[in-house]
């Protein structure tokens, strides 16, 4: 298991026992509020505790949606990637047939390096090493393809190669920085610390009666706790269960096109 996940499952665990100690202190403040009779001085809690609640489910959707909607791109710029990589392996035939060889196994060595790229991107040192092959083969394959469309008789050679080339590195571009945007971290500690007050409200509003229901604590602090680790899942998905790691088929099927 690796580094970051095994310090992203900690983190869940701390923020659901973390709940279940706020339900607990919760329940414990009416307990003792009610030995001393002094309920009455809490009128109107109500009120804070539905708008504490209400905000807590805004914050959740908010990042939810915006979770959702980054995973749908992040898997869309895959395809998208696949597709641009093909045209301009394609378009590789307009060249000289002197030129087509040593371009078309640099395009295999481009696919299976972001192929790699990307395998280890959960860990941004090991995925390093294969960006910067990448970006070599970018360079190599371009300047490669200049000088073929400088030597060929075929005017559309340049006119349709080298856009397709354009496109299929600004893609790489756009795939790598979709995977660094994500809400600041205060958006997620903010997430936290509306889970544990709102725990700490319903514990209070749960000692309505003396015995203790372990069920309502547990099922609501795991919940929510699942909640937050679905949101944390899709904002990173190649590190946790909620996965793209299939789309990489159609990169797979792409380089397995050039073999």
């Amino acid at each position: 298991m690796q580094a970051s996940m095994i310090l992203g499952v900690g983190t869940l665990v701390g923020l659901f026992l973390g709940m279940v100690l706020f339900l607990e202190l919760g329940r414990s403040l009416r307990l003792r509020m009610i030995e001393k009779d002094t309920e009455k001085t809490i009128a109107g809690l109500n009120v804070v505790e539905g708008a504490l609640f209400g905000l807590m489910g805004l914050v959740i959707a908010f990042t939810f949606s915006g979770a959702a909607s980054r995973f749908d791109a992040k898997r869309q710029l895959i395809v998208e990637e696949a597709n641009n990589i093909g045209t301009a392996y394609l378009r590789i035939d307009l060249l000289p047939e002197a030129a087509r060889p040593p371009l078309r196994e640099k395009f295999r060595r481009y696919v299976d390096a972001r192929l790699e790229a990307y395998r280890s991107l959960s860990a941004v040192a090991g995925a390093s090493p294969q960006m910067t092959t990448a970006a070599e083969l970018q360079r190599e394959i371009w300047e490669q393809s200049v000088a073929a469309c400088r030597e060929t008789t075929n005017p559309q050679a340049a006119l349709l190669l080298l856009p397709a080339l354009n496109a299929m590195f600004d893609i790489a571009n756009t795939r790598f920085w979709a995977t660094q945007i994500h809400p600041p971290s205060i958006i997620f500690a903010l997430l936290a610390t509306l889970a544990l007050v709102c725990s700490l409200l319903a514990g209070f509003g749960m000692a309505g009666g003396r015995a203790r229901s372990w069920i309502h604590i547990v099922a609501f602090a795991a919940i929510l706790t699942l909640t937050v680790y679905v949101i944390i899942d899709m904002e990173f998905p190649r590190i946790g269960l909620i996965r793209i790691v299939e789309f990489d088929r159609a990169l797979m099927d792409v380089g397995a096109t050039m073999r």
